[in-house]
Formats: structure tokens, C-alpha cells, sequence
């Protein structure tokens, strides 16, 4: 039998129990960890160790992203569509979106501090006729996209490699299965550290975000000193390439804009850490935000010592991997791009370890709630080391099994993993429009201290439902709106045109098949959803009442 029950913040309860005597009153007069009493307003039990602080989240956010590291790796989309000046304004008009886009889910990661992240806000924010509907769809795009990432990343590290082994030895030919074989060789150090040195992660994260930054030193020193010849400003600034053969330079520009989006995949994983991470009503949003400005500067450092320092970049496009092929020229010695270019690979595999922490905890949470098949297992913790242990094992299987479409064909192994950006920004855009509905119509309490509406039951599939306010992170009056306006505009610009193929003349080897990914995913889900998770899946499950803590 369901009853209401009244909640309200630490100061109303002082006040409310005040000379009473009660266990509540104690505990709140007491140590009362606010990160806990955070968690149990979504109806969520603290059951992983936090472990993380702003800093070493903040670690784990920029490497991950591995902005300036990814930008070279994905240099060629943007040059061939866009050019030089292409590639710098659309990296502005990016980075501007993107953090456009993560101060609004710094909004909600404030108000709501799970793991679940999108799908979980989607459940609370959108009309109770759709809500189990809409959160269940976010929350498998949500999932497969942080598989395709941790894919994607993996791929980056083995074709370095193999890209490196050619530089080196002029008669190497790369293979899917040699491939394969490296993406299997990164997942299984990624899972090693991950499950064994779990303890150490922060510290790791800390460490890697030192490495990240000196990193871009150590290429973009020798780009720009060692280089024989500096291109012009105007060449720079006002060059535009239409290599796809599209009606205008215009229309070239934008579709040239998702190699620069792809550099900012990942900027969330904070949120996916966030029951790991202390304060983190305030140092989730606050990571995203510190992430992107960090990473923003160093990329954009990085594309304009490109720009500046590589005169032939056109007739470098067709001799390898182009960004190894920019080292050789810039510092004229294989050593030199060897070096160089093994940096970019050991910061790739960084990106890596971070990637499988942050996808095999939206993983946990997913089936934590019932959202994915075996359940019961992939939401199972290790008590020993308090990390969710099946989660990263079966995200790892699923990786390792995705990579092998790259042995038969690696075409379709690229549009498999180009679900990585739809799929995160379809789901961004879904928590983000309905944020702004519920804004505009003021359902969204001012704090904390506004009165919530809760309801328990004894039954565990039961949906923890109640009025959302913000948390201490937060863009108040019309700032918030017109930002959150934004990030949807932001958001439905990048995803119409990350579908589009890089040229007019589609092939099968050239196609962008994210159209045809994400709607094979879309139609899985739903049919999945229709046949049996609509009897299991409810929406985020309450575990704890406020009352009980």
C-alpha cells in the first residue's frame, strides 16, 4: 500500500526533531554525510566507496577526452571538409556549445547525483505517460554509446601502434585481426587496473592529467620550433577546403564539424562517477566545466601549431596516418615521430582506463534499475573492493566483441562505432529538452528546502518519483533558460549533420552509417522494451527511504 511522505532538507529536519530526541536529529546534528543524504533524495543507497575528489575527477574528465590527443588523431575530417579556417571556427563554435551544453547537465548532476545520469533525470523530468518509455530509450543509448567509446578508443591505440610499426618498417601491411588483437591487448591492461588497483584510480587520474599536460608540450614544442616553414595568417584564418564536393563551402564547414565534436566525446563521464566522487553536487558540475576549459585551451593550441607549422598538409592526407605523417615533416626524423607519437598513443590508452570506468558504471546503474538484460548480475559489487566488478567484465566482453567486426570488414567496424556521438548527444538533448520544459513552467523548486513528494511502497519496483529542486550548481532566471535554449539548438545542429557522409559521392567504404547503427539500436531497444522490459523495467527503483537513514 503506497502512502505520501512529506520530505525535507538537514535544516528543516534539525528543526522539525529539535528536543524530540530522535535518531534522525542525532545523525544530523552529528556527521551526517551530506554526499549520502544527497544520494537517498533519488531514493539510492550509497554502496560504492567515494573516492574521487575535484582534482582527480577533473584528471579523469581530461584524459578521457583526450581533446588535443583526439584532435590529431581525427585531424583529416575537419581539413578535408573545412580546411584550416573551417577546423578553427568550428572548434570555437564546438567548445562554445559544449559548454553551453555541460553547464545545463551540471545543472541536473547537481539536482541529482547518480550515476544513472541521463536516463535517470529523463524518468523524473518527463510527463508520467512517457516517462518509463523515454528514460528506458536514453538509457540503452547511453549504455551502447559508452561501449562504442571505450571501442573507439581502444581502435585509436592499435592503429597508433600499427601506424607506428609502418613508419618504422616501410613493408609492415595493417590487418583487421592484428588489429583486433591490440584492442584486445588495451582492454585487458584497462581491465586489470581497473578491477585490481581500483584503489589507486584517483591517484592514476591525478597522474595522468600531469602526463596530459605535459604531453602537449612535448608535441607542440617540437611542431613549432623544429618545423622548416610557418604558413601565413590569412592562409590560416581564411582558407576553406571543400574536399567532399558539396554546393558550398558552407555546407562543407558543418559537415566537417564532427571531427572537432568527436573531440569532446566523454566530457559526462563524471556524471557516470558522480556516487564515487565526494561533494558531488558541487565537484561533478564543476569537473565537466574545469575539463572543458582545460582541454578547450591545449586543443586549441594544438590545431593552431598544426595550422601554422604544416605547409603540405594536402599532400600529406594520402601517405598514412596523417598526424604521424605531420610529425615526420615537422621535426624531418622518424625517431622524433616516434617519440612523439607514442606519447599521444600512451595518453590514448589513458583515455582508455577512464573510458571502461565511466561505461561500466552507467552499466551497473542501468541494471541496478532493471534496464538490461541479467540484471541481477551486472548490478552485483564486490564487497572486498566496492566497485561493480561484473559491469566492467561484461562492458569489456561487449567491447571485445564489437572489435571483431574490424577482422571482416572494417568499414562496418567504423560505423559501429560511430554511434559514439549519437549516441551521447541524442541522450544529452533528451534530458536537456525536457530540463527546459520544466523550467519554463516552473515545476523546478528553487532549493532543497522546498517541500518534496515521495512515494515508497514495499514493493522494490517501485519508481522513486517527486518534484525535482536545484541542487547548489545552477544558472538562475532567464540565464538558465536562454543557456539551456542554447544547448538544444547546440545539440540538434551536431546531430543533424552526424549523419551526413563526408562526401557527395557515397560509397560503401566512405557512407556514414551511424544512421543506420543508431536506428538498429533505436529498433532493438524498443522491441526489447515492448516484449519484456515494460513488465520489468519501471524507472529508477527507490532503495532507501529518507526517513530511515
Amino acid at each position: 500500500m503506497e502512502k505520501a511522505v512529506e520530505l525535507r532538507t538537514l535544516d528543516d529536519e534539525v528543526l522539525h526533531n529539535r528536543g524530540r530526541g530522535s535518531v534522525l536529529a542525532e545523525k544530523v546534528a552529528g556527521d551526517f554525510d551530506r554526499d549520502r543524504y544527497e544520494l537517498a533524495r533519488a531514493g539510492k543507497q550509497q554502496v560504492l566507496k567515494r573516492r574521487f575528489g575535484l582534482v582527480s575527477m577533473t584528471g579523469l574528465s581530461c584524459g578521457l577526452m583526450c581533446t588535443w590527443e583526439s584532435l590529431l588523431v581525427v585531424f583529416a575530417i575537419g581539413f578535408q571538409n573545412g580546411g584550416p579556417a573551417g577546423l578553427i571556427y568550428g572548434f570555437l563554435l564546438v567548445w562554445l556549445g559544449n559548454l553551453s551544453v555541460f553547464i545545463a547537465i551540471g545543472e541536473l548532476s547537481s539536482a541529482i547525483p547518480t550515476a544513472g545520469g541521463q536516463y535517470h533525470w529523463v524518468s523524473l523530468l518527463a510527463p508520467r505517460s512517457s516517462k518509463k518509455f523515454f528514460s528506458y530509450m536514453t538509457g540503452w543509448l547511453t549504455v551502447v554509446g559508452w561501449i562504442a567509446a571505450l571501442t573507439a578508443v581502444c581502435f585509436f591505440v592499435a592503429d597508433l601502434t600499427m601506424s607506428l610499426v609502418q613508419l618504422n618498417h616501410g613493408g609492415f601491411e595493417k590487418s583487421g585481426w592484428q588489429g583486433t588483437m591490440l584492442i584486445w591487448a588495451a582492454l585487458v591492461v584497462c581491465v586489470i587496473i581497473n578491477i585490481f588497483i581500483s584503489g589507486a584510480l584517483p591517484t592514476i587520474e591525478v597522474v595522468v592529467l600531469i602526463i596530459h599536460t605535459l604531453g602537449f608540450f612535448g608535441i607542440l614544442v617540437p611542431i613549432v620550433y623544429l618545423t622548416p616553414q610557418h604558413n601565413s595568417i590569412s592562409d590560416v584564418f581564411t582558407t576553406f577546403n571543400n574536399g567532399g564536393g558539396w554546393n558550398s563551402k558552407t555546407l562543407a564547414f558543418f559537415v566537417g564539424i564532427q571531427g572537432n565534436a568527436l573531440c569532446f566525446v566523454g566530457t559526462d563521464s563524471p556524471v557516470h562517477m558522480s556516487e564515487e566522487v565526494k561533494n558531488s553536487t558541487r565537484d561533478v558540475p564543476r569537473s565537466m566545466v574545469l575539463s572543458l576549459l582545460i582541454n578547450g585551451c591545449l586543443a586549441l593550441g594544438m590545431l593552431f601549431a598544426v595550422l601554422f607549422s604544416t605547409p603540405d598538409i594536402p599532400d600529406l592526407l594520402g601517405e598514412g596516418h596523417l598526424m604521424i605523417q605531420v610529425f615526420h615533416h615537422t621535426v624531418g626524423s622518424r625517431a622524433g615521430a616516434t617519440i612523439m607519437t607514442s606519447i599521444i598513443i600512451v595518453l590514448e590508452f589513458c583515455s582508455a582506463l577512464g573510458c571502461l570506468a565511466a561505461a561500466s558504471r552507467m552499466t551497473w546503474s542501468f541494471a541496478r534499475d532493471r534496464g538490461l538484460p541479467f540484471s541481477r548480475y551486472i548490478s552485483m559489487i564486490d564487497k572486498r573492493t566496492t566497485i561493480p566488478v561484473v559491469a566492467i567484465i561484461v562492458v569489456t566482453i561487449l567491447s571485445a566483441t564489437l572489435s571483431l567486426i574490424n577482422i571482416g570488414n572494417n568499414t562496418a567496424f567504423n560505423g559501429t562505432i560511430s554511434l559514439v556521438l549519437e549516441g551521447f548527444y541524442i541522450s544529452y538533448l533528451l534530458a536537456l529538452g525536457l530540463l527546459l520544459w520544466r523550467r519554463v513552467r516552473g515545476d523546478i523548486h528553487c532549493s532543497h528546502s522546498s517541500t518534496l513528494t515521495a512515494f515508497s511502497s514495499a514493493s522494490p519496483s517501485e519508481t522513486f518519483e517527486h518534484h525535482l529542486s536545484w541542487g547548489p550548481w545552477r544558472l538562475k532566471g532567464l540565464l538558465g533558460i536562454a543557456n539551456n535554449a542554447v544547448a538544444i539548438c547546440y545539440l540538434l545542429l551536431l546531430i543533424f549533420f552526424s549523419f551526413w557522409p563526408n562526401a557527395v559521392a557515397v560509397t560503401p567504404q566512405n557512407m556514414n552509417w551511424a544512421v543506420v547503427v543508431t536506428g538498429f539500436v533505436v529498433l532493438f531497444s524498443i522491441g526489447y522494451y515492448l516484449i519484456w522490459a515494460r513488465k520489468s523495467y519501471t524507472g529508477p527503483i527507490v532503495e532507501v527511504d529518507l526517513h530511515e537513514l
